[in-house]
């Protein structure tokens, strides 16, 4: 794989981690102290609910667990059929992703806010099921730092492994863009959601994976698998 096509499959991540802080920001927001990208807050809440933290739901919680769950499944599914060509495994998982995501944006229209029981929990599962595939499909493409959805590993390495700690401070560049993607999602959309409407903040998270699908069909057309090794 050439360079520029290493940096261009990168580049492609780190906007997939600006459409999940968008994503999480309407689910937080809007759908009731919810996470549809982040399983470990979803998992922290579900402790709290049960401790008795009557604002949290532990119902959805689990519905976005389980939801998330499916879609890392559909996600493996894909990868063992398409991962031996990393352009064409991520144009299939993220427009996979977005189909999931237009459906969401359908509801969140559709739906009246505060958005409360079946439409709140459709977008729960919507969502949760694109993010869920969505890390799958980043896993399976095994880009260093890239994983568009968890940033806990990529925050410690970056301080781990930097110059004050001895280290080689390896694909900095990478990983300070991956948090400043996500951060930059989830005020985007926090802003979105709380001075406008959720629907805006998912119509911003469809086009920029609209846009993450239609560039990587293109790169991907007319190259080998061998083209798409992963970036180091």
């Amino acid at each position: 794989m050439d360079k520029a096509r290493a940096q261009h499959l990168v580049r492609l991540l780190v906007g997939m981690t600006v459409v999940t802080g968008l994503v999480d920001a309407v689910s937080y927001l809007a759908l009731g102290r919810v996470f549809v990208a982040n399983m470990t807050g979803n998992v922290v809440f579900l402790g709290f609910a049960w401790a008795g933290d009557a604002s949290l739901s532990a119902a959805a919680s689990l519905l976005a667990l389980a939801a998330f769950l499916l879609g890392a499944l559909a996600g493996g599914e894909l990868a063992a059929r398409s991962g031996a060509h990393r352009g064409r495994h991520l144009t299939a998982g993220s427009g996979a992703a977005l189909v999931l995501l237009v459906a969401a944006l359908a509801v969140a229209v559709a739906g009246r806010q505060p958005y409360a029981g079946g439409s709140r929990y459709a977008l729960v599962v919507l969502l949760a099921i694109a993010m869920g595939l969505q890390n799958a499909t980043a896993r399976a493409l095994g880009v260093p730092d890239a994983t568009t959805t968890v940033l806990t590993l990529t925050l410690t390495g970056l301080a781990a492994d930097s110059r004050l700690a001895a280290g080689a401070n390896p694909r900095v560049l990478r990983r300070v863009t991956s948090v400043l993607a996500m951060l930059a999602g989830a005020l985007v959309g926090a802003l979105l959601v709380l001075q406008a409407n959720p629907a805006w903040a998912l119509t911003a998270a469809a086009l920029m994976l609209g846009a993450i699908v239609t560039i990587s069909a293109t790169l991907s057309r007319g190259t080998a698998p061998a083209d798409w090794k992963t970036p180091g």
